[in-house]
This record gives structure tokens, C-alpha cells and sequence, in this order.
């Protein structure tokens, strides 16, 4: 199901938690099932959008039993991995392919590869160790700018000569950045997917080349997004226009400044839609406040996102 180039959805959903931060682990098992039934490529937990740098290496383990058992084979199911040195990210590699993870989506080590330029020998070398220990597909991530490593056409190049990369997931938040990875992709000689990762321009980044996306927005609007990825593939801009006329602004909602928030306001829509019981986060994430919590509802309200 993963395979190169990747072209499809792949849903990056959200964590639900009691009031005091813990787990709701069956509200989480009830999330993946229906997910799944959204028909998405793809799912991938121990993500941002869940939560993964607030949760121990013991709970990554569990998201990923508990998920991968929902999930029953009907998506492919990765795992984020995120970890401070290259033998730490190889060693988690190999443990969550034990786990029965079908692939990877690779964060760059922070605090390392902050800022510009990192050398290409790190980002390879990072890539390749983690490819080697568990041999399972992986998707490389181009954050903002300033965030982790700019994937300029030669460092995209550099990465693609691992057979595992199967896509970058392309996260910038920048039209400028994506039309260059777009053209860097599809100039390899074998060429990789090109998942949008920027909320905000879903549809635009699907028209300009984007092969699918992998994203956090489609933990609620996961069937609208497959299907607007499948009219934007065949052709059909009309359709895909009409879908993401009526999601966009929920998602550039969403994922406003402060960024950081869009956790909350996303479990805030889960909850509106009864998929979670609860909008709580893990501190020190806090929640959003009642002004912000009725805009997100009046917005579900007038563009007919509710059952």
C-alpha cells in the first residue's frame, strides 16, 4: 500500500484525553475505526497533530498497538519518529517495525537541524540509518522555514537515492518552497511523492502538483479529502473546488496563528462532529477559549459541517 511514488491521503489524526491529560483509550479505538471506514491511504499517528512530543515512550508504544488493532489492515499505519540522535531514531525504527507499523514519517532532529543550511551528509546520513534499521517506507517532512532542513532540489536528490523514501510530506506553509519540491520530484530519476502537509492551501497544493496529502486536517475531513485528491488527480477541478470551498475555511481556521492551537481547535470540531467526548490536550497545551470556542461553532454551523 505504501509505495513509490506515494499518491493518496494519509490522515494525521488527533489524540483523545480525559480532562487530566490521559489517554481516552476507548474513544481512541472508536476514532480509528471510523477513520478507517473514511477509506484514507493512510494513517499515521505519534504525530504532531497527536500529541507526540507530549506523550512517554511507553505511550508512543501503546498509540500504536491500540491503533494498528481499530485499524485492522483497512489503511496502511505509520508511525511518526521523532528522537534527538540518529541511533536513537534507528533504534526506534526497528522497535515500532516489530510493533507492525507499515512505515515512517521522519522529523528532523531537534534541536540539530534547526536553522539553514544543514549539510546534506546529515539529513542523508539521518535518512539512511533509519531506512537500514527497519526497512519498511519512509516519508521524509520539510517543516517551515527556519523550523528543520530546507529540502533544496539537490538535498531532495540526495534523499531520493534511498530506495525506502517513498515521499516528502511538504509542510512549508510556503507556495514558493512547494512548486520547487513539486519540480525536484518529479525530475528524479525515480521519482517520490509529494504529500502536502500545509493545511491552509490543501487544494491549491493539489492543483500545483501535490500527489496527495499528508496532513492533519484530514483526522476530521477525511473522506472529503480523499475525494477532492481523487478529482484533482482525474481532472476534475470543479469538483475538488466545490468540496474545499466548503472545508477551506475551517481549516485556515484552524491553523491561524498562533499555530500551535490548531490541536485544540481541531478537538474542539472532533467534539462538535461526537467523535470525541472531550477538547482537552496534554499541558502545557491549553485549551481555546469560550469567544474562539463559539466561532468554531458558528463556523461548523454555516458551511454545513455538522450531521
Amino acid at each position: 500500500m505504501l509505495k513509490r511514488p506515494y499518491t493518496g491521503v494519509i490522515a494525521a489524526p488527533f489524540l483523545p484525553m480525559h480532562a487530566d491529560g490521559e489517554i481516552d483509550w476507548p474513544t481512541l479505538e472508536r476514532y480509528m475505526d471510523w477513520l478507517a471506514g473514511q477509506k484514507p491511504g493512510g494513517i499515521a499517528m505519534n504525530m504532531d497533530a497527536s500529541e507526540v512530543i507530549a506523550l512517554t515512550e511507553a505511550e508512543q508504544i501503546d498509540v500504536i498497538r491500540v491503533c494498528r488493532s481499530a485499524i485492522a489492515g483497512r489503511a496502511a499505519f505509520l508511525s511518526g519518529i521523532v528522537a534527538g540522535s540518529t541511533r536513537a531514531a534507528a533504534a526506534k525504527a526497528e522497535q515500532y517495525a516489530r510493533a507492525g507499523v507499515d512505515g515512517f514519517a521522519i522529523f528532523p532532529p531537534f534541536p540539530t537541524f534547526s536553522g539553514a543550511p544543514v549539510p546534506e551528509e546529515m539529513i542523508t546520513r539521518y535518512h539512511g540509518a533509519i531506512a537500514r534499521a527497519a526497512r519498511l517506507p519512509i516519508i521524509c517532512f520539510q517543516f517551515p522555514k527556519g523550523w528543520g532542513p530546507d529540502y533544496t532540489p539537490e538535498i531532495l536528490r540526495a534523499v531520493a537515492e534511498i530506495p525506502e523514501v517513498i515521499a516528502i510530506k511538504e509542510a512549508s506553509f510556503d507556495v514558493a518552497q512547494t512548486l520547487s519540491t513539486i519540480e525536484a520530484a518529479k525530475g528524479l530519476p525515480k521519482p517520490i511523492g509529494v504529500l502536502t502537509g500545509s493545511d491552509t492551501f490543501i487544494f491549491e497544493a493539489m492543483v500545483m502538483g501535490c500527489t496527495g496529502a499528508l496532513i492533519g486536517f484530514a483526522g476530521t475531513a477525511t473522506a472529503e479529502l480523499v475525494a477532492m485528491n481523487d478529482a484533482v488527480q482525474a481532472g476534475d477541478l470543479s469538483r475538488a473546488k466545490a468540496i474545499w470551498e466548503k472545508w477551506g475555511p475551517l481549516a485556515r481556521y484552524c491553523w491561524r496563528l498562533p499555530i500551535r492551537d490548531f490541536r485544540p481547535r481541531m478537538k474542539e470540531v472532533l467534539k462538535l462532529q461526537g467523535l470525541f467526548p472531550s477538547a482537552a490536550c496534554r499541558e502545557p497545551q491549553l485549551g481555546v477559549s469560550d469567544t474562539e470556542r463559539a466561532a468554531i461553532a458558528a463556523l461548523c454551523r454555516q458551511h454545513g459541517l455538522l450531521a
